[in-house]
């Protein structure tokens, strides 16, 4: 059995323990056979906190965040099923939330960070339908936020 940490280690990451919520709410929420997972947060690493894309932080920072969202996504996936690669059917839809100025206009290539997480990891199950969206500030300072909708195959 291949493991959703061990397919991250693949790519040379490490998947992070699962963060707590931050207020009154959980991590995940399964209906039926779709897991539903609340936002997680990236910061851009070397910036200060409240830095958005198009300001203080530079495309590659806010992408880095974007991963570090998307991987703390994957280890909520994983605390849900036991860690198995095989109990995700696919990925279905990301939100990814931007802070970024108005006229930032790569909040694509942001998200892309987290859409290229994955594919590497999930593969053609790890391509979905997404959102990237730009917005003035997130919670606690964070430079990116990424929510999911993931489908599983039990």
């Amino acid at each position: 059995m291949t493991t959703i940490a061990q397919k991250v280690a693949e790519i040379s990451r490490e998947l992070p323990e699962p963060a707590r919520p931050a207020g009154n709410y959980v991590p995940a929420a399964r209906v039926g056979n779709l897991l539903f997972i609340a936002g997680q947060i990236g910061k851009a690493e070397g910036a200060a906190p409240s830095a958005r894309a198009g300001a203080e932080l530079s495309l590659d920072q806010a992408r880095k965040a974007a991963e570090e969202a998307g991987l703390s996504v994957l280890a909520q996936i994983a605390a849900a099923t036991s860690g198995k690669v095989s109990a995700v059917r696919r990925i279905v839809r990301l939100g990814v939330f931007v802070a970024s100025t108005p006229d930032f206009g790569q909040r694509a290539e942001v998200a892309n960070g987290a859409s290229d997480l994955m594919a590497a990891v999930f593969g053609d199950k790890g391509r979905y339908a997404r959102a990237a969206v730009g917005v003035a500030a997130l919670p606690r300072g964070a430079a990116v936020e990424v929510e999911a909708i993931v489908e599983l195959a039990e």
